[in-house]
């Protein structure tokens, strides 16, 4: 089993945080709405795949601010290491954008979702109070993706 990294970006604008509408499945988690991202190719580094990820997912060019999380869904023989970073917007215009990653689900919309309602798009309790509180263990590792419940 070789492990895949994936980055993922929050971006949080006047009390909204930026989705992409793509259906996630991963293990017992299944949504249709998740945090825009995704895995990292060979000889690209993690800022550079997670600011490709989000210009292809949502239009929008950022810029990292900081580690908030990292953590590991491992589903059999898959183990994925899940790096979430802090990121602000430098510039792009929000669009629907596409998923060049074979296999996975296609893009269908990007929102700004109002933090308060992020409950609503299927995330956790857990990770809808990371949100809320500013994720007060920063930089930290989480474990497997079960501790916060993504």
């Amino acid at each position: 089993m070789h492990p895949q990294v994936r980055a993922t970006a929050v971006l949080l604008e006047e009390g909204n945080i930026l989705l992409v509408e793509q259906r996630v499945d991963a293990g017992a988690v299944s949504r249709e709405w998740s945090l825009p991202g995704g895995a990292l190719e060979a000889g690209e580094t993690i800022a550079d795949c997670l600011v490709r990820e989000v210009a292809e997912e949502t239009g929008l060019i950022v810029g990292l601010d900081r580690l908030l999380y990292v953590c590991d869904r491992i589903d059999g023989d898959q183990h994925v290491v899940h790096i979430t970073f802090a990121v602000r917007r430098l510039g792009g215009r929000l669009r629907t954008g596409e998923e060049p990653e074979p296999g996975a689900s296609p893009i269908r919309g990007v929102r700004m979702v109002p933090v308060s309602c992020l409950d609503e798009y299927g995330f956790s309790g857990r990770f809808c109070e990371l949100v809320r509180t500013g994720f007060p263990d920063v930089g930290t590792y989480q474990g497997l993706v079960a501790n916060i419940g993504l």
